[in-house]
Order: C-alpha cells, then sequence, then structure tokens
C-alpha cells in the first residue's frame, strides 16, 4: 500500500473563497424574499403585460388580438368615467391628506399635554378596521337620520347633502373618509421628519423677528422637503390605486360616480363576464398614469435641488 508524501499531506484543500462562502451566506437570506417577489409579483406582472393584447375568458385558448384592447378603450364610456374620477380623486386626496398630516404633526410635535393620548387617537383610524370604520362613516353621514345632517338641519341648513348616496357628493365623501384614514399614517412620518430640524435655525430666525409663519414656511418646510418628497410620492401611489374605500363606502356609485380603474378592472374580469385580456389593458393604463406621474414628481424634486 503506497505511503502518501509530505507534500500530498501539505496539498491546499480546494473550495470556496472566504468573499464567496460570504456572497453565498448573503444571497440565502435574500433568496426567499427574491423568490416570493418573482412568484408573486414579476411573473404575474409579466404576464398582464401580455395579456393585454390578448383576449382571454379564463376558459377558451388565449387569443392574440394586438392593440384592439387599448383601442376599444377609447370607446369604452365607463372606462373614460373610471380614468376622470381616479384623476380627481387624487387630486383631491393627496394635497388634502398632505397638508392635515402636516399640521397635525406641527400641532403634535409642541410640548402640550397629553401629547402622546393624542398622536395614538390620529394614527387609530389608520390602523382600525376598514369594513368597521367605513360602517361608522356612512352612519354618521346617512342623508336621514345621520348626525352629521341632524345638525346641518339644526343649523337652517335647507337642502341636506345625501353624501355617499348622491351623485354630485358620493365623491367628496370618500375623499374625506380617505383623508381621515390615513393621515395619522403620515403624521407619524412628518413627526419623524421634525426630529430632523435643526432648532437653532429656528431660533435664530425669531431673533431676527421672523413670525411663526415665516419660520415655518421660510426655515422648517424646506428642511422637511425629503420628507414631503416621499409622502407625496406613497399618497399619489396610494390614491391612484384606491379601491377598498369605493368598495365599502360607495361600491362605485351612485351610478359611476365613484368608479375607479382598480374598480374598473375588479369589475371587467370577476363582476361581469370574465375579460382578462381587457381587465389587463385597464391596468396597463393605470400602469402607466403612476408612472408618468411619479417620474414627473422625481423630475420636479430633482430639478429644485
Amino acid at each position: 500500500m503506497p505511503v502518501p508524501t509530505t507534500a500530498a499531506k501539505a496539498a491546499p484543500r480546494r473550495g470556496l473563497s472566504k468573499n464567496a462562502r460570504e456572497s453565498l451566506i448573503a444571497y440565502s437570506f435574500i433568496a426567499p424574499n427574491f423568490i416570493g417577489f418573482c412568484v408573486f409579483t414579476l411573473v404575474p406582472m409579466v404576464f398582464a403585460i401580455g395579456l393585454s393584447f390578448c383576449s382571454w375568458d379564463g376558459v377558451h385558448p388565449i387569443e392574440f388580438i394586438g392593440l384592439k384592447n387599448f383601442i376599444d378603450l377609447m370607446h369604452d364610456n365607463t372606462f373614460k368615467t373610471a380614468f376622470v374620477n381616479t384623476i380627481v380623486y387624487s387630486a383631491g386626496t393627496v394635497p388634502l391628506t398632505l397638508v392635515c398630516s402636516l399640521g397635525l404633526a406641527m400641532l403634535l410635535n409642541q410640548n402640550v399635554k397629553c401629547r402622546n393620548f393624542f398622536r395614538t387617537v390620529s394614527f387609530f383610524p389608520y390602523v382600525a378596521s376598514l369594513v368597521a370604520v367605513a360602517a361608522v362613516w356612512n352612519m354618521i353621514f346617512s342623508p336621514s337620520m345621520g348626525p352629521v345632517n341632524m345638525i346641518l338641519s339644526s343649523l337652517g341648513v335647507e337642502n341636506l347633502p345625501r353624501w355617499a348616496a348622491g351623485k354630485d357628493t358620493a365623491m367628496i365623501t370618500v375623499i374625506l373618509f380617505s383623508v381621515w384614514k390615513n393621515m395619522g399614517y403620515y403624521m407619524v412620518i412628518y413627526l419623524a421628519g421634525l426630529q430632523g430640524v435643526n432648532p437653532e435655525l429656528e431660533e435664530a430666525a425669531e431673533l431676527d423677528g421672523a413670525t411663526r409663519w415665516q419660520i415655518f414656511w421660510h426655515v422648517t418646510l424646506p428642511q422637511l422637503r425629503p420628507t414631503t418628497f416621499f409622502v407625496v410620492i406613497m399618497l399619489t401611489i396610494a390614491s391612484f390605486k384606491v379601491y377598498d374605500q369605493m368598495f365599502m363606502i360607495t361600491q362605485g356609485g351612485p351610478g359611476n360616480a365613484t368608479i375607479t380603474l382598480v374598480y374598473d378592472v375588479y369589475n371587467v374580469a370577476f363582476v361581469n363576464t370574465p375579460k382578462y385580456g381587457y381587465a389587463s389593458a385597464i391596468a396597463m393604463v393605470l400602469f402607466a398614469l403612476v408612472l408618468v406621474v411619479t417620474l414627473i414628481q422625481f423630475k420636479g424634486s430633482s430639478s429644485d435641488n
């Protein structure tokens, strides 16, 4: 039996280098999340893009029809209404939520009594069940026996608004509900941003004779620009994707007064006769709309800097 030589014993063990092992460990931590993203987000998104150029009802084979779905959208009155409603909802929700959350954060950032209690109360609507708060909201704004209309009636208002039941007031009702439910979350984000504001600059401006409004507008608000940009982006994306508020409060009505693009996608794909290709085309329009608005906001932010 041959005896191993000293050179053979001293031969180095072959294996992965230290950097390779560290990279492998890092990728092993990332892999579950990445696999989940690919399976549940990336693959369905790619499939939806391809499906938008096809006709499919979920039963018969998929048929490629080119741009027919997008051409049909131009003549779809429901889609046009949903598109306009989505823009109106976003234009009303984003600035109102921004102003209310910032104002609430500025107020609760002061050294006031029961500050933590009021912070918790302000944040509660965001974490509360949407079904519960929507039911309470509909009761409060009930046209016949809601306390809001009772107060207005006692003040002498004759033509009482029908709120969610009125075609002209349903969108306003949903916007107010969304602002009330979401402003607590963005208040917390602004409170975090206010912790990074330099108090010395505010004190210097006060010593120079600046008013509270001037200090806020010229000193505090510019330092909150990154936070405001983040809030605007998140609010914009969320407002374009709105569905649950509409479903719980108005069911897209009365008529199509509060139907949005996501609600239209749901109706086309699951409520009416399934048209998955047509629903995917609507989803692609929504994706393009969000992308364009987000790019414009990024461009505006970079130009300001």
